[in-house]
């Protein structure tokens, strides 16, 4: 990995190291020992870890970590399309693109800024981009991390083009889980989704918490704003919060499709669990000048503090 000075202010320390590919990545570090990284390639966070080293997202052994493909793991960004729901590329082309570092961002509420550390990057389409999508958008998002290790990822979608244009969006967030078989959702009981393993077929989910025992491949309508992913073997949870974000993709590719899958370990179905804040059923519509936000904030707690407080789900 490259080095380069650390840059200090006074909340935190922002590093711009090289990868593995020689592409420029953005590390973010909290006080109390947290971290995460953030590659240029396709805006992606690639790691986050607690204060004691763990690491928090899923990344497969075998991941492709070259343009143009996008790596199995971390959270990449799906924009302009979700999934194959379009004619783009799978899960659209900002994943696939080299981002640019906004030297001098907008600075952060000062009501928010203790101890934090943050980058602003953007994304504006190439003349390339132009002819397969032809929309003229600015797309700035801003990844921070809290003096506690919480994770914040701001997305915000301008169109600056003459005509308006809607696109899908998800934050693809792969989480580290011990054991599968040992995690369950708390927050989308009794909520519609859409079953892609079922031709997009509608249902009602019935469950009181989303368990796993085969591939799931849903997405969730009209969801809280707040999901807990409880991980029993790990007594952790993580608290997902949510804004203009209303649907929730929850995938596992389980054993048979996991080893159908060239950039992904047969076994390491068992480790991991997508569970992605998104904009898919009804996409977004930007007039010219207007701007989309989305947020996702990820905390995790020990699951006795869930417990305690009966549950995450009331807003800790």
């Amino acid at each position: 990995m490259g080095h380069s000075a650390a840059v200090w202010d006074q909340r935190a320390a922002i590093e711009v190291t090289k990868d593995w590919n020689g592409i420029d990545q953005v590390v973010l570090r909290s006080p109390r020992g947290a971290s995460a990284r953030i590659s240029l390639y396709g805006g992606q966070v690639s790691s986050w870890r607690n204060d004691r080293g763990e690491e928090l997202l899923f990344t497969s052994s075998k991941a492709i970590l070259k343009a143009p493909k996008g790596m199995q793991g971390g959270i990449p960004i799906c924009f302009p399309q979700f999934g194959s729901c379009g004619l783009l590329e799978k899960n659209g082309f900002a994943r696939n693109k080299i981002w640019t570092i906004d030297d001098n961002p907008p600075p952060l509420p000062t009501n928010d800024s203790t101890g934090k550390a943050f980058v602003d990057l953007l994304l504006k389409p190439s003349e390339e981009d132009l002819k397969s999508w032809p929309h003229s958008f600015e797309f700035r998002l801003r990844v921070s991390l809290a003096t506690n290790g919480d994770l914040t990822m701001i997305s915000r979608i301008r169109n600056i083009d003459s005509k308006p244009f809607s696109f899908s969006f998800a934050y693809h967030t792969y989480l580290s889980v011990s054991d599968i078989s040992e995690v369950r959702i708390e927050g989308l009981e009794t909520l519609d989704y859409l079953d892609y393993l079922c031709q997009k077929e509608r249902f009602t989910e019935q469950g009181d918490a989303i368990t796993f025992e085969n591939e799931v491949d849903r997405v969730y309508l009209s969801s809280p704003n707040i999901v807990a992913v409880l991980d029993h073997e790990k007594k952790r949870t993580f608290v997902i919060r949510k804004e203009g974000l209303p649907d929730v993709v929850v995938w596992n590719p389980w054993e048979k499709k996991s080893k159908t899958m060239t950039d992904f370990g047969d076994e390491e179905y068992k480790q991991m669990l997508c569970v992605d804040a998104a904009v898919i059923e009804k996409p977004i519509m930007l007039k010219p000048g207007e701007e989309w936000k989305g947020r996702l904030g990820i905390t995790v707690v020990p699951s006795s503090y869930c417990s305690e407080h009966d549950p995450c789900l009331s807003g800790l």
